[in-house]
């Protein structure tokens, strides 16, 4: 039937994102609504001595200006952390206050001062232009490395340190006993660069006071309604939940960042109420680089132990990870149980000892950014495998070979339960589909024309989120049509297309009848958005399940409709029929006959519209294999991507299409942070080096080669009922390790073992060009 699972259907929402039909947020105007600017501390860190609004209070068209001084007299709340983590010693996490505008001392360029009210977009951001802050100023840290530094200035003075808290999990006696025996320890020291999550759509926020529904209402650019829902209402407004309502139209890319609760959002509810007029934020993209979340920021210090045969016997892991100045909303779950789950990758290891140290920076919060602890897992094993196989001389994918996983479920050293896989068949299929063995003869031709080139191999694996709920409703209405209301959140992932393919394959409705809802509290009362690459894995399961209990609704209703015997009736196509005979009858038809049938028998349903709730109970691990290979330039450093190619193990795929959009998309972000990507802050004034464009790289078309992708299904998960694992995160998670392996084998014959990322043209020429850098 067409628009079946796992048909390669393209997506139904791109007609109207391609006719200019996308309905996002900056788009909405609303009656009598207002516009705001932030103020925002231009210091890393100083105290406020002062702050003078008479001026901007004065400009034209001002309706209000806000302080911190209002936010705390309004009683509301500080920002929430989810901060339950297993693993953290005995001083804890140690939790500072964030409220929507900062009072007394900022901690880092970009934290907002104060929010100004005005008739257009213009006037608000000149009259914050005319608020007047004194500050004094005060030393600030914003280094990773230098965090917990004796000289290092405080971030949070009260704390007396700048830790946020030390994790550790794993069996350290073990491990140490695994290094005493090893006949080979390989050690590295490498970087997880800080990037930008960079959506094409900026932050944007419009608040608005219902007053006949006493309740407010936000409107936002995000991925996770009912989470900013529950966080708004129990910890900032402290009201009851149906006192908040959220909604979120089309997104234009979220990649994490857009998941949080954020000051802005605070302030465009808080001031509708005070005004009594819907009030509008929307960044530009100088505020989108000070004041989201960034992600990634680790530096770590990593050890493999090797028996003579080159098996593994030990991992040794030891991070700094930054958390900024603030704890953001999932902030210290991310380098700690998220990047522990995947440690140690697709390998047999007996004994893993990570510790994880939090610090806090002047600097902006860091956060959930595509992948969230995933990517710098993979990136910490990749590399220290393919540095294992430089000091062996050994081939790279045999070192793999001889250690990967191979019986399954095996329970990690850390304790994950991987349910499924196929990593050696994955990584053939990989060797196979780039041409592996014809790589010699690519790099001598390449050679004659003065050019290096290099080969890398990122096997990874990765975690997606199936240990939630979710209960959609699929609503037959009146007019024969069917809506399918979900509590999952697309930024452009397809769920539009996804999700009606599940209905119409298990109802056989056709597509064309089937509508899809997202993003509202109101309509859907409860959701987990979207972030771990959970939508299919958690959304589409319970919309399977959902689904497959209509249609046996519909079967008891078709039977008193028919008047057969259950078990006599087929169901093909959306139509049951009685065997042997040609009557049928369509579900759709049901649903219209229930409707206006005055009396049923008992256990006859009066309608097939359904919710369900359900329950995951295990987290699952997409895994796959990138390989690439690049040219070097050795006259510039300039890397070039010219042929890359990817196996990923999803489980089942629902649609093909999609999902190889889902890898391409993410590799080409990986590619990003390995060759461009890099947020950077000056060591002594704290200031922001890469607030802009023009200074911060994102990928471009000619910056990648066409990317092949390809998917072993041999291995689906039997921890959900649809066999699938999460795709979304997977491609950043493979591409920093295969591009950082590739540019590596390639500078190798300089003697080179390890560049961080980004390798950027001057850091790889430098790296060539001067012998003090190898």
């Amino acid at each position: 039937m067409k628009f079946a699972v796992g048909q390669a259907v393209r997506r139904r929402e791109d007609e109207r994102f391609l006719k200019g039909a996308g309905r996002y947020l900056d788009d909405m105007v609303l009656p009598d609504m207002v516009h705001a600017a932030v103020v925002r501390s231009p210091h890393a860190h100083a105290r406020i001595r002062g702050i003078d609004l008479g001026d901007a209070l004065a400009a034209p068209g001002v309706v209000a200006i806000y302080t911190a001084a209002d936010v705390q007299a309004a009683g509301l709340g500080i920002l929430p952390t989810v901060t339950g983590i297993s693993g953290v010693d005995k001083d804890g996490i140690r939790h500072p206050p964030r409220y929507a505008l900062t009072g007394g001392v900022v901690k880092h360029v970009g934290d907002p001062v104060a929010f100004v009210v005005a008739g257009t977009r213009q006037q608000a951001r000149d009259a914050a232009d005319r608020v007047i802050v004194e500050y004094e100023d005060l030393p600030a840290v914003t280094s990773t490395a230098r965090a917990l530094d004796a000289d290092a200035p405080l971030v949070w003075p009260e704390f007396g340190t700048n830790r946020c808290y030390r994790f550790h999990k794993g069996d350290r006696a073990a491990t140490d006993e695994a290094f005493a025996r090893a006949a080979r320890v390989v050690s590295l020291d490498l970087v997880n660069n800080r990037l930008a999550p960079a959506a094409i759509e900026p932050r944007c926020a419009i608040g608005e006071w219902d007053e006949a529904a006493e309740q407010y209402v936000l409107y936002v650019s995000g991925q996770a309604v009912h989470s900013q829902q529950s966080q708004m209402a129990g910890h900032v407004f402290k009201t009851d939940l149906y006192r908040i309502r959220v909604v979120a139209p089309d997104v234009g890319g979220g990649f994490g960042g857009k998941n949080f609760v954020y000051p802005e959002n605070v302030m465009v509810m808080f001031a509708a109420r005070q005004l009594g007029r819907p009030v509008k934020w929307v960044a530009d993209r100088a505020e989108n680089f000070m004041a989201e979340i960034h992600g990634r920021d680790h530096v770590t210090h990593a050890e493999l132990a090797l028996d003579e045969t080159a098996k593994i016997l030990g991992l040794r892991v030891k991070t700094m990870a930054n958390m900024g100045a603030y704890l953001s909303s999932f902030g210290p779950y991310i380098p700690a149980v998220s990047m522990m789950r995947p440690t140690g990758g697709n390998y047999a290891i007996p004994a893993i000892d990570l510790e994880v140290h939090a610090v806090f920076t002047n600097t902006v919060p860091v956060d959930a950014y595509r992948g969230a602890g995933r990517p710098e897992a993979a990136y910490v094993i990749e590399r220290l495998m393919d540095v294992a196989a430089f000091d062996l001389g050994m081939a790279p994918e045999e070192l793999r070979r001889r250690n990967f996983i191979s019986t399954y479920p095996y329970t990690t050293a850390l304790g994950s339960v991987i349910d499924s896989g196929d990593f050696q068949g994955t990584l053939d299929q990989a060797l196979a589909l780039i041409d592996w063995n014809g790589f010699p003869a690519r790099k001598q031709a390449l050679r004659a024309a003065g050019r290096l080139r290099g080969r890398g191999i990122g096997s990874y694996l990765e975690m997606a989120v199936g240990n939630s709920s979710e209960e959609p409703e699929i609503r037959f209405d009146e007019d024969g049509g069917v809506t399918v209301l979900v509590g999952t959140h697309s930024t452009g992932q397809g769920h539009e297309t996804a999700f009606v393919q599940i209905i119409s394959t298990e109802l056989g409705i056709p597509a064309e009848k089937i509508r899809y809802v997202q993003g509202d509290t109101n309509l859907i009362p409860t959701g987990g958005g979207h972030g771990g690459s959970r939508s299919l894995v958690l959304g589409g399961s319970a919309v399977y399940l959902t689904a497959g209990e209509i249609r046996e609704k519909a079967r008891l209703a078709a039977s008193h409709l028919l008047e057969a015997g259950v078990g006599d009736l087929v169901f093909e196509d959306g139509r049951f029929t009685i065997a042997g005979t040609d009557r049928s009858i369509h579900i759709l038809d049901i649903e219209r006959q229930l409707r206006s049938a005055e009396r049923l028998p008992e256990g006859v349903p009066s309608t097939l519209t359904t919710r369900i709730r359900y329950d995951g109970k295990a987290v699952n691990f997409p895994n796959g294999c990138h390989i690439c290979e690049v040219e070097i330039e050795p006259d510039t450093g300039r890397v070039l991507v010219d042929r890359y190619v990817v196996v990923d193990d999803f489980g089942r795929i629902v649609n093909p299409l999609i999902a190889a959009g889902q890898v391409v998309g993410g590799s080409v972000q990986g590619i990003g942070q390995a060759l461009l990507e890099e947020i950077r802050y000056d060591h002594e004034a704290g200031q922001l080096l890469s607030g802009s464009f023009m200074d911060y790289g994102i990928p471009r078309a000619d910056d990648v080669s066409d990317l092949a992708v390809a998917f072993n299904e041999s291995a689906p998960t039997p921890t959900n009922p649809l066999g699938v694992k999460g795709a979304g995160e997977a491609g950043a998670t493979g591409a920093p390790p295969a591009v950082a392996n590739a540019v590596m084998d390639a500078l190798k014959e300089f003697g080179i073992r390890h560049l961080d990322m980004p390798l950027t043209p001057e850091k790889v020429w430098r790296a060539i060009h001067m012998k003090d850098n190898h």
